[in-house]
């Protein structure tokens, strides 16, 4: 009986397991569907592993993809990639082989992609010429070269008084509305990367072409692959789609190329994560985020880095609830990554683009990476804009007087300058060899 349904499984769904690019195994792992909770399905009959790729068919003759993410008391669990509508009892569950790697190749660039590294930009298929691992551990310790490189990010609020270094990672930490997207836009134009991976995890699917077409452009996107889960994917969707991008950014980095990689945002894989474990029974912690959201965090932020091959620089966006910089998943990711940028509300009120907070960011590779010279202008210029914040009250109601105070008068002379030279607009462009001699022609 059980041979003539696997051949009766073969028959049907051989031509839709070649869609997904799929080894058909024999024998042929089936079994059926049990029960479905939330998003967690339910199944029994099947002998599966841990990350395995499952399809089932809906009573419409549709497959939906799910992978499993637990064995409990002899029932496999399994999580959707796409919608579950139409899936009922009895169900005809079947494996589709391992979903730990995808297909890569070089003709990626220039195109977008979903979670699973298939084309959504309706521009035809992909030549792909070797595989990635999805879920691959980090680069051992002692493997990584050290950061001794300037990447340069084409942004003078960063270049200036937060060099980034080549192979180093960032949080670029934000509340909604500051900016961070066109920051991210203009920084994948005009940095010194050979290549740019983007993951846009969980954004309304109207922003998604809004920043491949517009935001990002022509020009950004000559040297980019876009990775798109959009917020009404499923939770499994919506993690997938930042290994993915990981993995895409580590297939380019061992060609030799310098890759940044960005990911936004950090803060929706974290609630996918949750999501997840509250649905297969984790206790919920700190914010109700579940113990596995912290484990899988340094998992995904410690692959990048630069090796002997290239280096992946990689930027993170952060959404920080009512600017809290201490909540959880900010909290951690900035005591895993390598320096952080803060975009200020304040800042954004005031029309000051990009809206980069100089004093609450910092790089912790930039002493490594520019000259003490260099070093010493961007603490000056940091003290000057400390001391003109700290009587800036005094200063607008008109209570401070001249000459109480020369590092105060100081202060004053030189923000109108400071403040011009942070502000950039959307399509400004400079030669980043002159941003240092420009900055220390306002501080001396």
């Amino acid at each position: 009986m059980l041979v003539s349904l696997e051949n009766k499984i073969l028959d049907t769904f051989s031509n839709k397991r070649k869609k997904f690019g799929n080894v058909l195994h024999e024998p042929l792992k089936v079994g059926k569907l049990n029960s479905i909770v939330g998003t967690v399905i339910e199944c029994t009959g099947i002998d599966a592993t841990l990350g395995e790729l499952f399809g089932i068919e809906n009573i419409d003759g549709n497959i939906v993809e799910a992978e499993v993410i637990g064995i409990k008391d002899g029932k496999t669990l399994l999580l959707p990639f796409n919608k579950t509508i139409g899936l009922k009892e009895g169900c005809i569950v079947y494996s589709l082989g391992n979903s730990m790697s995808i297909k890569v190749g070089k003709e990626l660039v220039g195109r977008v992609l979903d979670a699973n590294a298939n084309p959504i930009d309706g521009k035809g298929k992909i030549a792909r010429t070797s595989k990635e691992e999805l879920y691959k551990n980090p680069p051992s310790p002692l493997d990584r070269e050290p950061i001794r490189d300037i990447f340069k990010s084409g942004i003078r609020s960063i270049d200036a008084f937060n060099t980034i270094g080549m192979g180093q990672r960032l949080g670029l930490f934000a509340g909604s509305g500051v900016g961070k997207s066109v920051l991210m836009s203009m920084i994948a134009k005009n940095s010194s990367a050979d290549i740019n991976v983007i993951g846009l995890v969980g954004e309304r699917g109207r922003e998604v072409k809004e920043f491949v077409q517009d935001t990002l452009g022509p020009e950004g996107m000559k040297k980019s692959v876009v990775i798109a889960s959009t917020s009404d994917t499923s939770a499994m969707s919506r993690i997938k789609a930042a290994f993915t991008a990981t993995a895409i950014a580590e297939y380019y980095r061992d060609q030799g190329l310098n890759v940044l990689l960005m990911i936004d945002s950090i803060t929706r894989v974290a609630m996918a994560q949750r999501e997840i474990g509250l649905a297969t029974g984790e206790p919920p912690t700190s914010k109700g985020y579940t113990p596995s959201v912290f484990s899988m965090l340094p998992k995904l932020l410690e692959r990048p880095g630069r090796t002997k091959e290239g280096s992946i620089t990689a930027l993170y966006t952060v959404l920080v609830d009512n600017d809290d910089m201490n909540e959880p998943i900010a909290d951690s990711v900035r005591s895993i990554l390598d320096g952080h940028i803060v975009l200020s509300r304040k800042l954004a009120h005031k029309n000051h683009y990009p809206a980069v907070d100089i004093l609450e960011s910092i790089s912790r590779v930039m002493a490594n990476i520019v000259t003490k010279e260099q070093r010493s202008l961007m603490m000056k210029a940091r003290s000057l804009i400390a001391i003109y914040q700290e009587a800036e009250d005094l200063i607008n109601i008109g209570a401070y007087v001249k000459g109480s105070s020369k590092k105060i008068d100081e202060a004053i002379e030189k923000n109108e300058k400071l403040e011009s030279f942070l502000i950039q607009d959307i399509n400004e462009t400079y030669d980043q060899d002159k941003y240092w001699s420009k900055l220390k022609e306002i501080v001396l």
